[in-house]
């Protein structure tokens, strides 16, 4: 096995002239999303750049404290992500959000550098922040769509909730059957990647390993720890996010505190 090749800059930069195939579709079908591909494109870019140096950096710098650091700016940062994508207010709902990540990824994190994979020292950048991110980054959407579909079961089914509110049920009670679905449908696309993986597709941290020239085996093992942890992570996080959700944003008497930001927009 072979190293990975490594790719110059002037071919990547012609490579992004692929992006005239979205540019495209985008102008024939009158999308309006030239301006936005572009900027993502941009700012993908930029950013990924900037945190290449900065962990070329942190790599060789393994620093205990500089990485914790680095690990509670991803955990604001993902918080405050999820809330603006969800378009829920970040005053009431953040430190929740904080928390159920932290709760989440925390122990697991611990879980896989101390009884499994052991580096030395335990928190080395190489495996502690691409760990982290990986279990971050595929929380979000989950944690996005979980919210929105709460709070749009408020929205949308208010008879049904205050219907079991009269009959004597406790705003949690008449909350759960919003939070059940919530979970699930947070929950399926994870579960559906998991079963078709190998089979329909290669996962991206995988391949990635072979490209790099890692054991096709190695990289197997790495890939079922990394499901697992991701499948742990967005249970565990989401589950915490829409309770905490549902005991913030709602009073004694069942009456909801908040309203989705696009949604307060609308009845305005």
């Amino acid at each position: 096995m072979q190293a990975s090749l490594d790719i110059g800059w002037l071919p990547l930069a012609l490579f992004m002239l692929v992006l005239l195939v979205p540019l495209g579709i985008s102008q024939l079908f009158r999308l309006k999303l030239g301006k936005t591909m572009l900027l993502a494109a941009a700012r993908m870019t930029l950013q990924l750049i900037l945190v290449g140096i900065y962990l070329k950096f942190l790599f060789n710098l393994e620093s205990l404290w500089i990485n914790l650091l680095w690990l509670f700016v991803m955990l604001i940062v993902g918080a405050s992500a999820i809330l603006g994508g969800a378009k829920l207010p970040k005053a009431r709902l953040l430190l929740p959000l904080l928390f159920s990540l932290s709760i989440s990824l925390l122990p697991l994190l611990a879980l896989l550098l101390l009884a499994l994979l052991q580096p030395i020292p335990v928190y080395q950048a190489q495996y502690l922040i691409p760990l982290a991110g990986m279990l971050l980054g595929n929380s979000l959407s989950g944690n996005i769509l979980a919210l929105q579909r709460l709070f749009n079961a408020f929205d949308e089914q208010q008879e049904t909730y205050q219907g079991r509110l009269a009959l004597g049920a406790t705003p949690w009670q008449a909350a759960l059957p919003f939070v059940q679905s919530a979970l699930q449908q947070a929950m399926a696309p994870s579960i559906a990647a998991m079963s078709t993986m190998g089979l329909v597709t290669l996962p991206g941290m995988m391949t990635g390993q072979i490209l790099g020239g890692s054991d096709p085996l190695i990289a197997v093992k790495y890939q079922v720890v990394i499901m697992l942890a991701i499948l742990v992570m967005l249970s565990l996080s989401v589950a915490i996010a829409l309770s905490l959700a549902v005991r913030q944003c709602l009073n004694k008497s069942g009456k909801l505190l908040i309203k989705q930001i696009d949604s307060a927009a609308k009845h305005a």
